[in-house]
């Protein structure tokens, strides 16, 4: 079978956790024989479009503006002129190579004119993987009035995403659940968990000497610093934290808050926090070797269920995992009946810093972080991941909408 897999990241030059998921995917996929063609921009180059390949995979790389790290406007227009610039660069590739099925993955939600064209062209099945339910977490948090122009052009988009899947795949039971009720797709839907290729890599103490943190307990967070994490919230802990000399929280990444952070860690005098800049896919996994729990934190005021990907990285190094999140998300039930770490609602600060200092235990940390490999191994695996989205381009699981596992 020829896949087709669309994203507005990748590989090798992203750091963020979709773009790696994805290769990964597609080296599985690539490993069942299947032939592979990832199609994503390149923002800043100067061609309109390349063509290389990274660990068998071929990729379509065109033309397209900044849309990472950006301010809103300039994200939003270039995000909008993704499927046209794709289109228009690769057309007569598109047109002389069809494949078997197109698999899009989201956000961001402007993918539907590229995706509706290839169905067209190839008549061929799609599938969405559906890991940010944008514009709803953006109108949640005040940062898009509800009802304005700006929310109705996006949800027109969102819409249209949607439409285009012939499935959908969202990451927990409650997303799902929450996705039916509110959405009301014609597409059918089903629990695709976030994955992970288990390859960890050992320890070399490299970074620990030269951070200074030998002899700390390192809480580690990697990934966006922004406001749907709440960031203040690890802030936060850590300040609780400052009585327990052995323990260090160690941040890594970009976002609209990290401003915020480093003020605050200036401001309180946080010795006991780091902040470090974004580092690559390599660098990220021998950083985080070195560590000793894994960290996440969710914005109180989400209404959907977010399963962050950065979690995945952590069972691949077996860390006991330690995370705040908004009610009703289903994250608590999976991580703490595994046994991987502990959960708790973001405003339950006390509970938080208790369960932090919990893990100060080694033997605890060493039991949960097992766990944490073996919840990776039974659930989050990219072999299970690929035999869903291919069983349903096959027809294995076709009219079953209802599929929840």
């Amino acid at each position: 079978m020829k896949i087709c897999l669309i994203i507005d990241d990748y590989l090798p030059d992203s750091i963020k956790i979709g773009a790696k998921m994805m290769h990964e995917l597609a080296c599985r996929l690539k490993k069942e024989g299947h032939e592979v063609t990832v199609v994503t921009p390149a923002p800043g180059s100067k061609r309109k479009k390349s063509v290389d390949t990274l660990d068998g995979i071929t990729i379509y790389r065109f033309k397209s503006g900044r849309i990472k790290n950006v301010n809103k406007v300039e994200r939003a227009i270039n995000e909008t002129l993704l499927s046209r610039r794709a289109w228009q660069a690769f057309k007569e590739e598109f047109t002389r190579e069809p494949h078997d099925l197109i698999v899009y993955y989201s956000p961001t939600i402007f993918w539907s004119p590229l995706v509706e064209r290839l169905k067209k062209l190839w008549h061929a099945p799609s599938y969405l993987i559906l890991r940010d339910i944008f514009p709803q977490w953006a109108v949640d948090q005040g940062l898009i009035r509800e009802g304005s122009l700006v929310e109705k052009y996006f949800r027109h988009f969102e819409k249209r995403n949607y439409a285009a899947a012939d499935t959908i795949g969202l990451m927990s039971k409650k997303n799902l659940e929450w996705f039916r009720k509110e959405m009301k797709a014609k597409a059918a839907t089903e629990i695709l968990y976030n994955w992970a290729e288990n390859s960890p890599v050992d320890a070399t103490g490299l970074y620990r000497k030269r951070l200074g943190l030998e002899k700390r307990v390192i809480y580690f967070y990697g990934g966006n610093i922004g406001h749907a994490q709440d960031m203040m919230n690890i802030v936060r802990l850590a300040k609780k934290m400052q009585k327990y000399t052995e323990a260090h929280f160690l941040l890594v990444g970009a976002g609209d808050e990290v401003e915020k952070v480093q003020n605050a860690i200036v401001e309180q005098n946080l010795t006991n926090m780091t902040l470090l800049p974004p580092v690559s896919q390599e660098e990220f996994k021998r950083l985080l070797a070195e560590c000793d729990i894994g960290l996440f934190t969710l914005h109180k005021n989400h209404t959907t269920h977010n399963f962050p990907g950065k979690l995945l990285g952590y069972m691949v190094q077996s860390m006991p995992i330690l995370g705040s999140i908004n009610a009703g998300n289903d994250l608590k039930e999976i991580i703490e009946s595994a046994g991987a770490g502990y959960v708790t609602i973001n405003g339950e600060d006390e509970r938080f810093f208790e369960n932090a200092v919990k893990l100060l235990d080694e033997e605890r940390r060493e039991r949960m972080g097992k766990n944490a490999l073996r919840l990776l191994h039974d659930t989050f695996s990219v072999e299970a991941a690929a035999a869903k989205i291919v069983g349903r381009a096959a027809g294995r699981n076709a009219g079953d909408e209802n599929m929840v596992t």
